[in-house]
């Protein structure tokens, strides 16, 4: 597992570990990986790191009977392409097969709504790509790169809206810590609105199967279209958290109006139109027919919830990533103005 302490990674690592799979953890030591790994500290993108993976490839091949040392390496790198591309090249030989969890924002934009996995994609990215590379581009050179080297050992696992336990980026313990304050809520648009998102859990036992599977290529990887609505999610956050919140549904043009911007103020939420069609109306037949089950919205919020109340309510959060939520302020102003 390349990194494995933190969201998606996380998940990952307990799931194999939940099956009674040996893991190792190659990362870079800012949190504290699960218990029961084989941990090696390191950062992939010196060559110090690297020259760490690769000491630890050759041990664990002379332990084994066959070529590699890892019958499976996952990898969720987002930043600079060519991570992925240092990493890959040195595990080609040493790895039975590479599973590198993209997004489905490498697709062109604006995606329609039921786009499959041989939709038309970003242009221009680029495996060898350095620096501050735009996240579609990253993504799509991540993929270039673990194709280039492991060719048809290599799945791309283009995940959606990810949410869940372990998030660090913000979006539901945003909704969860301020439903719990209580109070009136404003809540986006309609709650028959139709989300599409999946819960990282579901993500790693899918990969997981699809690793032992044999999968290669592209699959999107997130729930049917409408497995939740926004109003399921919401009122399973009032549900969990025991508050006595109440949600006050404020049209979609009023809550734009306002200068609130969907999906960093309010997360999650997107209003019908091309940017909605995107990231919550893709195909994903694919990845249902190869054995793709997403848990209820209510068991993710539980667990998120649960997850959240051990930390002492403040969730982790990527310092590559802005902060979500609603500033109080305009909240204050939209509750006004529409009470």
């Amino acid at each position: 597992m390349l990194g494995g302490t933190e969201f998606v990674g996380r998940a990952v690592t307990e799931a194999a570990l939940a099956r009674g799979w040996e893991v190792t953890v190659f990362h870079r030591g800012h949190h504290a990986p699960p218990p029961g790994v084989t941990e090696l500290l390191g950062d992939r993108t010196t060559g110090e790191g690297l020259a760490v993976l690769a000491e630890a490839a050759a041990a664990a091949a002379g332990r084994r009977a066959d070529a590699y040392a890892w019958d499976l390496v996952v990898d969720t790198w987002s930043g600079a392409p060519t991570a992925v591309r240092d990493a890959a090249r040195l595990l080609v030989g040493r790895a039975g097969r590479y599973t590198y969890v993209s997004s489905r924002s490498v697709y062109d934009y604006p995606a329609p709504a039921g786009l499959p996995e041989d939709g038309p994609l970003v242009a221009g990215a680029s495996p060898d790509a350095g620096g501050d590379v735009p996240y579609p581009l990253a993504k799509r050179g991540g993929e270039l790169a673990a194709l280039d080297a492991f060719g048809d050992r290599a799945l791309l696992a283009r995940a959606g809206l990810i949410l869940g336990p372990w998030e660090n980026v913000g979006r539901l313990p945003w909704w969860l810590s301020r439903i719990a304050r209580g109070g009136a809520v404003p809540a986006p648009g309609t709650p028959d609105l139709k989300l599409q998102y999946i819960d990282a859990r579901d993500v790693a036992n899918w990969l997981l199967d699809a690793a032992r599977g044999g999968l290669y290529g592209p699959y999107n990887l997130v729930s049917r279209p409408g497995h939740a609505t926004m109003g399921q999610l919401l009122d399973a956050c009032v549900r969990v958290t025991g508050s006595d919140a109440v949600l006050r549904w404020i049209p979609t043009e009023v809550i734009l109006a306002a200068g609130v911007e969907p999906w960093s103020d309010l997360p999650v939420w997107l209003p019908p139109g091309e940017l909605y069609d995107t990231m919550h109306q893709g195909d994903v037949s694919k990845a249902y027919a190869a054995g793709l089950r997403c848990r209820p919205v209510e068991e993710t919020v539980a667990d998120t919830w649960t997850w959240l109340a051990e930390l002492g309510g403040e969730a982790p959060h990527r310092p590559d990533r802005p902060p979500v939520g609603l500033d109080p302020r305009v909240e204050a102003r939209l509750l006004a103005e529409t009470a």
